[in-house]
C-alpha cells in the first residue's frame, strides 16, 4: 500500500525497510533497537516542533515515564510485551494531556519553558515515588513475551518487535502529517492567526498533536526499557530532552525521515566515540557544530533541497 508516499519518499521507505531487514546480520541487535527507540521518540518529537511549530523542552518527561510505568507493568504485574509497550504509550499520552492542557495557550519560549519546567516536576516525581525505585531505577526488567506466549528473551525475537512498532509508529506519524488534519496542522504553523480566522479551534488541534506526539514517545520509552532491561532516571533529564532536539534539528527539521536519520548519527557517534572518555563530549560537539555549518537544513532537510524532493 502506497498510503500516499512520493516516489522519492517510497523509495527512501523501502531501502530503510531493507535495512531494517539486513542490519542484524552485520550490526549488533541491541544497539539497532537502541537507534529504533530514540529514532521513534524524535519522530514524535518531530511532530510536534516540524509540522506544528512548537518546541518542547520536556519531551523526555514522556519518553521516561513510558519507561518506568512499561517496566513496572512487565515486572511487577505481569503484562506482556505489546501490553507493556501500549501501557508506557497511554501513560505519555496521560501526561501529555495533562500537562498540553497547562502548556498549550502558550506560545514561542513560553510554550517551551513551561514544558521545561512541567519535565522537571515528573524528574522530582520519579526521584519521590517508590515505584520507581529513585536512583536505583526499575532494574532487571523481563523481556515479557509476546501476547503472552512467544518469548522475547532472544535478541532477534525482540528486535522484531521493536522494528514493527517502530515501522507502525513512524506510519502513523506520516498519515497523520497528510491528513486534512495534518493539513490544518502545518496552517497554525504557517500562520496560526490566519488559522484562527478561517473559523479552526487552534488550540484543540495543537492538544490533540501533543497527546498524539507524548503517546508515541512513551510507547519508545516502553521498548527500551524491555530491551535493556531497565529504566532510570537518565531517561526523564532535560539532557534527554535537548539531545531528542538536536538529533531532530541535525536530521532534519519538518521532515519525515529526518528524525531517523538524525537517531542513526548521534547513536553512532555515541557508541564509536566511547572510547575516548571524557572527551565525548567535546568531540560530538565539534562535529555536531560541523554538521550544522554544512547541513543548516539537517542532513535529510540539505539533500532533499539539493535533489529538490520532499524526504
Amino acid at each position: 500500500m502506497n498510503m500516499g508516499f512520493t516516489r522519492p519518499q517510497l523509495a527512501a521507505f523501502i531501502a530503510m525497510l531493507a535495512i531494517i531487514a539486513i542490519a542484524p546480520s552485520v550490526v549488533y541487535p541491541v544497539f539497532l533497537m537502541k537507534v529504533m527507540c530514540f529514532a521513534l521518540f524524535a519522530c514524535a518529537f518531530n511532530l510536534l516542533i516540524g509540522y506544528v511549530g512548537l518546541l518542547s523542552f520536556g519531551h523526555a518527561a514522556y519518553f521516561g515515564m513510558g519507561a518506568y510505568v512499561s517496566a513496572y507493568a512487565a515486572k511487577s504485574w505481569g503484562l506482556s510485551a505489546e501490553l507493556s509497550v501500549l501501557v508506557g504509550g497511554l501513560t505519555g499520552a496521560g501526561f501529555g494531556a495533562v500537562f498540553g492542557l497547562i502548556a498549550i495557550r502558550r506560545q514561542g519560549i513560553y510554550f517551551a519553558m513551561i514544558t521545561l519546567a512541567l519535565a522537571q516536576f515528573t524528574y522530582f516525581l520519579c526521584t519521590q515515588l517508590s515505584f520507581t525505585g529513585g536512583e536505583d531505577g526499575i532494574q532487571q526488567v523481563p523481556r515479557a513475551p509476546l501476547f503472552g506466549v512467544v518469548s522475547m528473551e532472544n535478541d532477534m525475537a525482540i528486535y522484531w518487535l521493536v522494528a514493527a512498532v517502530f515501522l507502525i509508529g513512524f506510519l502513523l506519524i506520516y498519515r497523520i502529517i497528510h491528513s486534512p488534519f495534518g493539513q490544518v496542522l502545518k496552517a497554525i504553523r504557517e500562520n496560526e492567526p490566519r488559522a484562527i480566522s478561517l473559523g479552526y479551534r487552534v488550540d484543540d488541534y495543537k492538544l490533540i498533536a501533543f497527546v498524539l506526539s507524548t503517546f508515541i514517545a512513551g510507547a519508545a520509552g516502553g521498548l527500551k526499557s524491555l530491551v535493556f532491561g531497565i529504566a532510570t532516571l537518565t531517561d526523564v533529564t532535560w539532557q534527554a530532552s535537548g539531545e531528542i532536539v538536536l538529533t531532530t534539528l541535525l536530521g532534519g527539521l519538518g521532515t519525515i525521515f529526518g528524525p531517523v536519520v538524525g537517531a542513526v548519527i548521534t547513536n553512532t557517534l555515541e557508541f564509536y566515540l566511547a572510547p575516548f572518555g571524557s572527551w565525548v563530549t567535546i568531540t560530538q560537539g565539534a562535529i555536531f557544530v560541523m554538521c550544522v555549518m554544512v547541513f543548516r537544513r539537517g542532513v535529510i532537510g540539505e539533500l532533499g533541497a539539493k535533489i529538490k524532493v520532499a524526504l
